[in-house]
């Protein structure tokens, strides 16, 4: 069993890690995740009522400020804070910049300073005490409290009013960044519909999505969403569909098409018939997928976790060495060396990293969302960026899987032999098998024990005969010879008892794109791009020669297809793709580093089967893909190594007694900053 919360007011990225640990910790509890960029603990394992409430109150705990809310619930409105924490910040500014010039006694002077440093920082003391009583000792709250207590025993009074000013500045800041951050996020995943507008008799009723019905009739009128997948009753229009497929030009659509939630009627009313619920829309399902990605956590998140936990205890204690190893063995002052251990605790908070990097994964994740492409982890968007090697399907993705019947050869009697062919292949659902019945236009014949022999063709008995209908190794097996031919195209043959009685070519158009979208492949860092099909030689040949494909593997029977991916995986040294079309790829799918499915909209069973879905049939939205994935991981580096970088120069600074508890504020919180709206840089193509 599965429960979902979400955490209104997590601001802290080191109290999520806590809340995590505390929930996996609950007895019964088989797994547990904190996601702060979308402040939602989701939790599994033997739930009931009285543990739930063990672990809101354990959330509370940890994170009092906190509003614990289920995510089957619906969010009014959001809490609005009691005291405006820029009033308070001004107001304590404006009394140091007073103070700064007045001359007055010393003790009235500690006493002012004083009485400012708890009006900006009475917060921060009382959450570092609880802490402190619940064994929390290494947070951020516990260390600004111990600096800046410190730096006023030794009499630094201004700078410990100061340092605690501008912490709190920028926590403000900080808080407004990540929120603004998670908003935008939120906007350009905006795909759930508010309302439908439901036809009773000749009125509308406005409802919520989720009260409207299985085949209930709705209207959508011109600049609205489509509320739910519906197929159109009435009307025709031009519909944006770009917040499900990135595609930026409308497409028109008519009676009986098809219409999924969350495109947008450009340019007249359309009566529709609902075909789905909002359970079960194709808009929700992709909320949820985006929603989960999170859970799918990336080497360098899971990096970034486990350096939080031991950094910050390792630079208190390196502050306690700083304090007491000079003074103590090289008769160095104390109080100087005990102001640049206070530094070194003020830097020691990993928020920059822990915020930012999971923030830039999942504005990564919505900025694919945008362009049509779903990603399911953050360790597939990961994968995305290092691929080394694309394998692709044939039918379908590099080629229309549009099939035409070009050609019959080797028949005196050319329509009979067609007959005969869609009298056979009536059996089958292939693609193929539906262009022979369609181009035959004789009565069927009467075909007697039919089956059909995957990866070969089909067989059936017809006035006493056996009839072979399928691929070179089906005649073959059957001890039929065939002439040599040189022909380019999917070959169909037929025959019975060891006579060969014609050939039917098929041929399949390569996409238009297809060629333009290997190119840019090929700039963005793929080595090799190798197709695999069961066509015969000639034909593969030809399409790899049209795509200056790097290899291609033909005659592969289905389970062939993953012997050869095997092979092709084992000799790559980095991350190696296969782009299927979602449906009977799903061995070979589940077997790559990053299995892709092309042209998925609405395809339950692809959604499931890949790690990343392009839900346009669109072989162009795979680059577009890679770029975004290359952007969001140079982002997390950029994000890592600034990080890192100004923490571990202020650190060194704080030693030699050059930099003050201001640039360590700055190396804490301002860095987060710069490093979160970084972050968000990820959204854009």
């Amino acid at each position: 069993m599965e429960k979902k919360y979400y955490l209104k007011g997590l601001d802290c990225a080191n109290c999520a890690q806590k809340i995590e640990d505390a929930v996996k910790k609950v007895p019964g509890i088989e797994k547990a995740q904190v996601d702060f960029a979308q402040e939602k603990l989701t939790y599994s394992g033997n739930i009931n009522p009285k543990m739930e409430k063990n672990i809101k109150e354990l959330v509370k705990k940890i994170e009092p400020e906190v509003t614990v809310v289920s995510a089957t619930e619906e969010i009014e409105s959001e809490e609005e804070e009691e005291n405006n924490p820029l009033i308070r910040i001004i107001g304590v500014f404006l009394g140091l910049v007073l103070l700064h010039f007045l001359s007055l006694s010393a003790p009235l002077t500690f006493a002012l300073y004083f009485i400012l440093y708890l009006l900006i920082s009475y917060d921060i003391l009382l959450k570092a005490g609880k802490n402190i009583f619940r064994g929390e000792v290494f947070d951020e709250n516990f260390l600004m409290a111990i600096a800046t207590i410190g730096a006023f025993a030794i009499g630094e009074y201004p700078e410990a009013v100061a340092v605690m000013l501008f912490y709190q500045l920028g926590e403000y800041f900080q808080d407004l960044a990540v929120a603004n951050s998670r908003k935008s996020i939120k906007n350009a995943l905006s795909l759930r519909p508010d309302f439908a507008h439901v036809k009773k008799g000749d009125t509308l009723e406005k409802v919520a999505p989720n009260l409207v019905a299985i085949g209930e009739t709705i209207v959508v009128l011109p600049g609205e969403k489509v509320p739910l997948d519906s197929s159109i009753l009435k009307g025709s229009a031009y519909v944006d569909t770009a917040p499900l497929t990135g595609e930026a030009v409308p497409k028109h659509f008519q009676e009986n098409d098809e219409i999924l939630a969350g495109m947008i009627v450009k340019d007249a009313p359309l009566t529709m018939k609902v075909l789905k619920d909002d359970a079960n829309s194709t808009a929700a399902k992709i909320l949820a997928l985006v929603e989960n990605a999170t859970s799918q956590k990336a080497p360098a998140e899971k990096f970034i976790t486990r350096f939080a936990k031991w950094y910050t205890p390792a630079v208190v204690a390196l502050a306690v060495l700083l304090a007491v190893i000079p003074p103590l063995f090289f008769a160095q002052d104390f109080q100087t060396w005990l102001y640049r251990a206070l530094t070194f605790l003020v830097i020691s908070c990993p928020c920059a990293l822990v915020i930012s990097v999971p923030l830039s994964f999942f504005a990564g994740i919505g900025g694919a969302s945008k362009n049509g492409v779903i990603i399911k982890g953050s360790q597939y968007l990961e994968n995305l960026a290092n691929l080394d090697t694309i394998v692709f399907d044939k039918t379908g993705t590099l080629t229309k899987g549009n099939f035409v019947l070009t050609e019959i050869v080797n028949s005196n009697q050319p329509k009979d032999l067609l007959q005969l062919a869609a009298s056979i292949e009536k059996h089958s659902n292939h693609p193929i098998s539906l262009v022979i019945q369609k181009e035959n236009k004789a009565p069927l014949l009467p075909i007697e024990n039919v089956k059909e022999i995957a990866g070969f063709g089909l067989q059936g008995t017809f006035k006493g005969e056996e009839i072979f209908v399928g691929n070179e190794k089906l005649l073959k097996n059957a001890k039929i010879p065939l002439p040599k031919m040189n022909l380019d195209g999917t070959l169909i043959h037929l025959g019975k008892k060891q006579e060969y009685l014609g050939t039917l070519v098929i041929k399949d158009e390569v996409k238009p794109e297809a060629s333009d979208a290997l190119r840019q492949l090929n700039a963005l860092g793929v080595k090799q791009t190798v197709m695999l099909t069961g066509d015969n030689e000639k034909t593969a040949a030809e399409i790899s020669r049209s795509l200056h494909l790097s290899e291609v593997k033909s005659n592969l029977l289905p389970q062939d297809k993953v012997t050869a991916f095997e092979e092709i995986l084992n000799k790559s040294q980095k991350k190696v793709a296969f782009v299927g079309d979602g449906m009977n790829d799903a061995p070979v799918l589940a077997r790559a580093d990053v299995g892709i499915s092309m042209g998925s909209l609405g395809s339950d069973a692809a959604i499931e089967a890949s790690d990343v879905v392009i839900m346009e049939d669109n072989l162009s939205r795979l680059p577009i893909a890679m770029k975004v994935a290359k952007k969001t991981m140079v982002l997390v580096k950029e994000n890592i190594i600034f990080a890192l970088g100004v923490k571990f120069i202020v650190l060194i600074l704080g030693a030699l007694g050059i930099a003050s508890m201001g640039l360590a504020v700055f190396a804490d919180v301002g860095v987060t900053l710069i490093a979160v709206l970084n972050a968000l840089r990820a959204l854009k193509k």
